[in-house]
C-alpha cells in the first residue's frame, strides 16, 4: 500500500522523485527551455541560506500527513498547512526537499504589506535610471573599445535584466525537470487581497514582467538574476513552469481564506504534537541523547491546562538555557524548574 509514496518521511535522500507519475492532464505545463538546476550548497552557505538539514532528516510525519504531501505531489497542487506555532508547519517543505534532492528550500515569509509582485520579482528603476545617466555622461570609448564594454546602455534591452530579480515565487516558476520546493510562510499575516492576488499564479503557473514584455520586440531574451543568486533567461517577458513546484503555504489560523484559494489546495492540518514527535524534534536541534537527557522538561511543556497555548520554541530555550547554565546541583534544581516554568508559560496568559 506504501509503494505509491514518493515522500516517505523516513529522513534519508533517495531518487524517489524520479518515479513521480505525470501530472493531470489539467495540470500540465509547457514552460520554455529548462534551467540547470540549482547548485548543491556547502554547509556554510547552507547555514547562511537558511537551510535546515538537521530538522529536515529527523522530521517524522505521521501517516496522514506522507499522504497528503504526496497528493499534493502526484495531483501538482499546493499545501496549506495549518497548526499552532511550532507544530513543524515549516520544517515539513524542507523535510520533502532533503529527502528527494530537491535543492534549497526558496522561502517567502508574509508579513501585512506582502504584495504579489514582492514573490514573484523585483525591479530597481531607480538603480538603472541612475547607472543609464552615468553611463550616458562619460566620455565615449573608441569603437574597439565599445565592442569590449560592459555598458549597459549597449546590452539587449539597455542592460534591464541587471535591476530585475526574480522572488522566491518566480523562481519557483522557472522551467526546471524537477520541481522546486517553496515555502510561502505564515500567510494568514497578509493583507486581505493576497490570498485572491495568488489565484491565477496557482493556477496557470506562469507570470509575466511587463517591464520585459514591452522589450520583447527588440530584446526577446533577457538573462535576470534568480532568487538562487544565479543567471536566468526570461524570454519574451513570461516566466512558465514545467514541473510545477512544491509549494507549502503555511497558517497559523490566525483569518480564514477564500474559498477559490482552499479549492485549488491540499489542506493538511498539523496537530499538537505528542511526546514521541517532540522528542524528534528536541533531538533534531541538540543532538542524540537529548530528549532522554531533557525528558523532565518535555514532560513540564506537555503538562498544561486544557486551551493553554504554547510553542515548541518555549521547550527549545528551556532546553538550551538549562544546557548553556549548567545546572546539575541539587541547590540548582530550583532555579532551573523555576525558570523553565516562565519560559514555557502559555502563550495565552499575561500573569
Amino acid at each position: 500500500m506504501s509503494d505509491w509514496l514518493i515522500y516517505r518521511g523516513a529522513g534519508a535522500p533517495h531518487d524517489g522523485i524520479e518515479h513521480l507519475p505525470p501530472p493531470p492532464p489539467w495540470r500540465e505545463f509547457d514552460g520554455g527551455p529548462l534551467v540547470p538546476p540549482p547548485a548543491a550548497l556547502d554547509p556554510a552557505s547552507e547555514r547562511r541560506l537558511g537551510v535546515r538539514p538537521a530538522e529536515a532528516r529527523h522530521h517524522r510525519p505521521g501517516e496522514t500527513e506522507r499522504e497528503l504531501v504526496n497528493a499534493a505531489l502526484y495531483l501538482r497542487r499546493p499545501l496549506l498547512v495549518t497548526g499552532a506555532p511550532g507544530s513543524g508547519k515549516s520544517t515539513l517543505a524542507h523535510a520533502v526537499a532533503y529527502e528527494l534532492g530537491l535543492g534549497r528550500v526558496l522561502s517567502w515569509p508574509v508579513v501585512s504589506r506582502s504584495t504579489l509582485r514582492d514573490g514573484l520579482y523585483a525591479y530597481d528603476a531607480i538603480g538603472r535610471l541612475q547607472d543609464l545617466q552615468v553611463a550616458r555622461a562619460a566620455p565615449q570609448p573608441s569603437a574597439a573599445g565599445r565592442e569590449a564594454s560592459s555598458d549597459p546602455v549597449d546590452e539587449p534591452g539597455g542592460g534591464i535584466g541587471r535591476y530585475i530579480r526574480l522572488g522566491p515565487l518566480g523562481t519557483a516558476l522557472l522551467p526546471a525537470a524537477r520541481p522546486r520546493v517553496l515555502l510561502v510562510d505564515e500567510l494568514d499575516k497578509s493583507d486581505i487581497d493576497l490570498p485572491n492576488d495568488l489565484l491565477n499564479v496557482l493556477e496557470e503557473g506562469e507570470f509575466r514582467i511587463p517591464e520585459l514584455e514591452r522589450l520583447a520586440g527588440s530584446a526577446p531574451e533577457v538573462p535576470v538574476l534568480s532568487d538562487d543568486g544565479t543567471r536566468v533567461t526570461v524570454r519574451d517577458g513570461r516566466v512558465r513552469c514545467r514541473a510545477f513546484p512544491f509549494i507549502v503555504l503555511t497558517s497559523n489560523g490566525e483569518r480564514d481564506f477564500p474559498a477559490p484559494l482552499l479549492r485549488r489546495c491540499i489542506h493538511l492540518h498539523i496537530p499538537l504534537p505528542d511526546k514521541e514527535r517532540l522528542a524528534s524534534m528536541v533531538r533534531a536541534h541538540f543532538g542524540e541523547g537529548a530528549a532522554e537527557r531533557h525528558e523532565a522538561v518535555i514532560d513540564r511543556f506537555l503538562d498544561r491546562e486544557p486551551g493553554d497555548v504554547r510553542a515548541v520554541d518555549q521547550l527549545f530555550n528551556a532546553i538550551h538555557l538549562t544546557q548553556q547554565a549548567g545546572w546539575t546541583d541539587e541547590d540548582e534544581e530550583e532555579t532551573r524548574r523555576r525558570l523553565t516554568a516562565e519560559l514555557m508559560r502559555p502563550l495565552d496568559r499575561t500573569r
